[in-house]
């Protein structure tokens, strides 16, 4: 598929607007978008008319394009344009032997920083990225990286990432693992995070008035985009709100503390490799090989669940009550094999 630089360009940007369900975008709003961005890339640049906005449309829809699944909905006597499936992307696309050639160059770039400080992030992206493009002839699969395909709530990822950079409020029907029923939940988005194989979305519950919920996104059943004024937030999640715990639940009532633990020879290897916490102390060793290290975080459900993944391996010195909290969880381990 060849096509000019300018064409490509509009190309993306319509792709973009298709795939965001957070806007309506009638064709002239289109066009605005593919305006806008190309006056960005050239000042120069007069833009494009409607006739050939319509072109590009007729185009990515077709075989020699992208056969783009493109969906237009009637609002009243006007029509805006959405992808009936919201995963699909242009950039998803099996790539063309030109593009290939382009992302090889690019690596070979990107593979002289392999090393060096601060760029350690490149040995494990580049073989990722080769992996992921096929840029390697192989007769079978040589890496695999974790994720879960079959993950429920993975279509909503798109729309609510499109409507925290559009500062959309949503209404969402949600079902717990508590509640019987689903109900619906006027949310104002603010942050994306996996944890655990799983999607989560924090932001603000207009109903509960609660500015840090979160929900499970293999929980969301449908989401709606409303009218409602949105409110920003000034909280750092990344630096700030995750920062003091492990995984995703946070409470306003518990304050940090230093939680001491002390492992086995057998695993103290792998934890003085693999830290559980940016916090994690200098280790101390005992005699006998055993580790003694500690964390300081806000102690919570996910905490409790690693420390119980290690098993024997793994005994909490303090503080008490959490110790206490993972004595009662191995007695009722053994109760449920006696």
């Amino acid at each position: 598929m060849s096509v000019n630089k300018n064409a490509l360009i509009r190309y993306k940007v319509l792709d973009r607007c298709f795939r965001n369900a957070g806007r309506q975008y009638f064709w002239g709003d289109l066009l605005d978008e593919c305006n806008k961005t190309l006056r960005e890339f050239d000042p120069s640049n007069g833009g494009i008319q409607r006739r050939q906005l319509f072109d590009d449309i007729r185009f990515m829809e077709s075989e020699h394009g992208w056969s783009v699944p493109l969906d237009r909905i009637r609002q009243g006597r006007k029509v805006y344009y959405r992808y009936e499936d919201l995963s699909f992307s242009i950039n998803n696309q099996p790539l063309n032997d030109s593009e290939a050639e382009q992302i090889k160059s690019a690596l070979q770039i990107i593979s002289r920083f392999s090393g060096t400080p601060q760029f350690e992030w490149v040995d494990e992206m580049i073989p990722m990225l080769e992996s992921k493009f096929e840029l390697k002839e192989r007769k079978k699969e040589i890496i695999c990286f974790e994720s879960n395909i079959d993950l429920e709530g993975r279509q909503f990822i798109t729309p609510l990432f499109n409507a925290i950079i559009n500062q959309r409020v949503l209404q969402i029907k949600y079902k717990d693992f508590k509640s019987l029923e689903a109900y619906d939940v006027i949310f104002h988005p603010y942050y994306l995070k996996q944890f655990n194989n799983r999607w989560f979305v924090f932001g603000f519950n207009e109903i509960n008035k609660k500015p840090q919920w979160n929900m499970a996104l293999d929980r969301i059943q449908s989401i709606d985009e409303t009218s409602i004024e949105y409110k920003e937030t000034n909280i750092d999640w990344k630096e700030d709100y995750f920062y003091d715990i492990i995984g995703v639940t946070r409470f306003d009532d518990v304050e940090i503390q230093e939680v001491t633990l002390r492992f086995s020879s057998e695993l103290a290897p792998y934890i003085q490799t693999k830290p559980i916490h940016p916090t994690q102390s200098k280790p101390k060793f005992l005699e006998n090989g055993e580790m003694v290290i500690s964390i300081k975080v806000i102690p919570n459900y996910e905490l409790e669940r690693l420390i119980i993944s290690f098993s024997e391996n793994v005994k909490v010195i303090s503080p008490v009550i959490l110790k206490n909290k993972i004595h009662l969880r191995i007695k009722e381990m053994v109760n449920l094999y006696k």
